[in-house]
């Protein structure tokens, strides 16, 4: 895909048909590298998507879209990132060895930008997840994917672990925390594929590349992504709780261009007029500044109060307005 690319509960997957999170397993030589991607080259797919726009004549134009993925599952579950699939009326998967499978959507979540695939390929190699929280900076890490239409098979790269803790916060996309930073090249076509450490665990799903800069890709963490994987194979969807708002981090920068009262924080940009924060008296502009008596220093603090809470609950949200502090009640509501 080229679009540009673009996290938020931590919790252990149960087992998937005979797959279960890496309890740490040994790291293997530099030398074995070859034999690891071998075997991980074998559970890596391509994904092409067939979606139908329309033209200014209103004429229908078939447009194709690729991404990667990678099996979770020997029944033939496949992960991918959800904007590789969105809109698409046909999902085609292509193994390492050529053979081609329907894909049929199992379930999505916009807000991590996942999807689970099914194909019906008989018992598949399937990739082993790892642990992300054990995860080093300059720890050497290995992506997979399918990049820009290149034929031949999937293509295979290699670096570091530049940084963690990594979020992305851009209008109108889904908003990323915890992401992992790396500078193995990952390229349009690589989004959905397999960030993998030396043992050939999978501790990311890569998902974004930044155009305009070098040798910077990011990948969603594995513990972000386990708990997500579990629900979207079990219901086809991630029930959160919601306050129907669009808010962006408060920094201390943000806060002086845009001279605001308050340092830290979650700027409310946009909300639902039928939703739980416009219900609790939320406006836009609002600083939310703590949940349940929580502070609130960024948006990733604040999905991260909220995912804490379930649909229906009742909370206490502080908001910082007109040099006042006011503290709000609401009733969540449900991520649609």
């Amino acid at each position: 895909m080229t679009r540009r690319r673009f996290a938020a509960t931590l919790a252990c997957l149960p087992l998937l048909g005979g797959v279960s999170p890496a309890q740490g397993g040994p790291r293997v030589a530099g030398s074995d590298l070859p034999a690891m991607v071998q075997r991980s080259v074998a559970a890596t797919v391509s994904v092409t998507t067939r979606q139908i726009e329309h033209d200014q004549f209103n004429q229908r134009v078939a447009i194709r879209g690729l991404g990667s993925g990678f099996v979770v599952d020997p029944r033939g579950f496949v992960l991918t990132n959800w904007h590789v699939v969105v809109g698409a009326e046909q999902i085609k998967v292509t193994l390492s060895d050529e053979r081609v499978f329907r894909g049929v959507l199992v379930g999505a979540d916009p807000f991590t930008d996942l999807a689970v695939l099914k194909v019906d390929g008989g018992k598949l190699p399937a990739l082993r997840l790892g642990v992300s929280a054990r995860l080093r900076v300059g720890e050497t890490v290995v992506a997979i994917g399918s990049p820009l239409w290149i034929e031949g098979g999937p293509t295979v790269t290699a670096g570091v672990v530049s940084a963690l803790g990594r979020s992305m916060e851009e209008p109108g996309l889904p908003i990323l925390h915890d992401l992992i930073q790396t500078d193995a090249a990952i390229n349009p076509g690589n989004s959905g594929g397999p960030l993998l450490n030396r043992a050939g665990e999978v501790i990311g799903v890569n998902t974004a590349l930044i155009p305009s800069a070098h040798g910077i890709g990011f990948a969603i963490a594995v513990d972000t992504v386990k708990p997500v994987l579990a629900a979207l194979i079990a219901n086809g969807r991630v029930v959160r709780p919601s306050l129907a708002v669009s808010a962006v981090s408060v920094t201390p920068q943000v806060a002086y261009a845009n001279d605001l009262p308050v340092e830290r924080g979650a700027l409310i940009i946009k909300l639902d007029p039928a939703g739980a924060g416009a219900a609790a008296g939320m406006e836009v502009g609002d600083i939310v500044t703590a949940v349940e008596g929580r502070g609130v220093r960024s948006l990733h603090d604040l999905h991260e109060r909220l995912a804490r809470q379930r649909a229906g609950a009742t909370v206490s949200i502080s908001v910082h307005r007109s040099g006042r502090t006011l503290v709000l009640s609401a009733v969540l509501g449900e991520e649609q």
